[in-house]
């Protein structure tokens, strides 16, 4: 094995140590959701954002909140809602009568962990305030920029089931994502541990066992683990295959497929879930496993889909079984 990949392995072999500590002390309060939660952990190694899709209950609030514990991160959660505005969340400006001078009232986007808890029920121009703070990890409040600090990641929440008051995302919003996860209910054992945990008066501490310098250090790091060209190719015929629905056999049933970031995405996030398995190094079961949370959202499924019941995940089921392994 070449000298270079040895060493990219070791620090992938620390980093993922930590990261199965910080996956453990987040599953002291959290019971079942695995998946979702190294979901998030991911997009949080990759420097990325999640929209998950659920009905309430699910403890999709406690999940981030507990996560933000154990990095010792500032969290603020934004109740989004119909009368929501945008100074509401990036802040704004206000006249001080004794100085005469302006002064700025920076908004609850400025923390490290950002719960956007039913986006949609938002009108477009408010979800449309998070954009810059999103892609560009900055704030612009009158004529002044403001940095955010790192990390910063965004979970924003939409409810499946509501479908009057609510607003559909903008394609540009949604995009933003890297991935959109989707929660399903606890079993039947995970709930029975659900009601002894939270109906008996005890108290669950959580320790915060990794400081926010680290996990911008994984963030680094996570840019240099290797990725070959084959992986590469893999990524791009996915992606392109989303684009070509004549070559699966779904000719009439994509509207649009998946734009450049979803490679980005593809890469970074295989990347992060290599780092999560101790690796300094992608392979395409990296590559599969995040595949359906990072494409499912950004494959716009036409009329005729929807007559047929056919969803995104059945889409991307196909694009994986034909589209050639390395």
């Amino acid at each position: 094995m070449d000298e270079s990949i040895k060493k990219l392995n070791e620090q992938a072999k620390k980093y993922s140590s930590l990261i199965s500590e910080l996956i453990a002390e987040v599953k002291k309060v959290i019971v079942g959701h695995d998946s979702v939660l190294q979901r998030l952990v991911i997009a949080l190694i990759s420097d990325g954002h999640v929209l998950v899709e659920g009905v309430p209950g699910l403890a999709k609030t406690m999940m981030i909140k507990t996560l933000s514990q154990t990095i010792k991160a500032k969290f603020h959660r934004i109740q989004f809602t119909p009368d929501l505005l945008p100074a509401d969340i990036i802040g704004t400006k206000i006249y001080n009568q004794k100085t005469g001078e302006f002064l700025t009232k920076k908004g609850p986007i400025f923390a490290n962990f950002i719960l956007a808890d039913e986006i949609n029920r938002a009108p477009p121009k408010c979800q449309s305030a998070l954009l810059e703070a999103m892609q560009e990890r900055q704030v612009t409040i009158g004529e002044q920029t403001f940095k955010l600090d790192r990390p910063f990641l965004v979970l924003a929440t939409m409810n499946p089931l509501e479908h009057e008051g609510v607003y559909a995302l903008p394609e540009a919003q949604v995009d933003r994502f890297m991935f959109k996860v989707l929660i399903d209910y606890p079993s039947k054992d995970e709930e029975k541990l659900i009601i002894t945990r939270m109906t008996e008066g005890r108290e669950i501490k959580v320790n915060s066992i990794v400081r926010p310098e680290q996990i911008v250090s994984m963030q680094n790091f996570n840019q240099k683990i290797y990725a070959d060209e084959k992986i590469k190719e893999y990524v791009t015929d996915l992606v392109e295959a989303t684009r070509k629905p004549e070559t699966l056999g779904v000719d009439g049933l994509i509207e649009y497929g998946a734009s450049p970031r979803a490679s980005l995405w593809l890469i970074l996030s295989g990347k992060a879930h290599a780092m999560m398995n101790g690796r300094g190094y992608v392979i395409p079961d990296d590559i599969k496993a995040i595949a359906h949370d990072v494409l499912r959202h950004r494959i716009l499924l036409s009329y005729e889909a929807e007559a047929e019941e056919v969803t995104s995940d059945d889409i991307i089921d196909k694009i994986l079984n034909k589209v050639k392994v390395p």
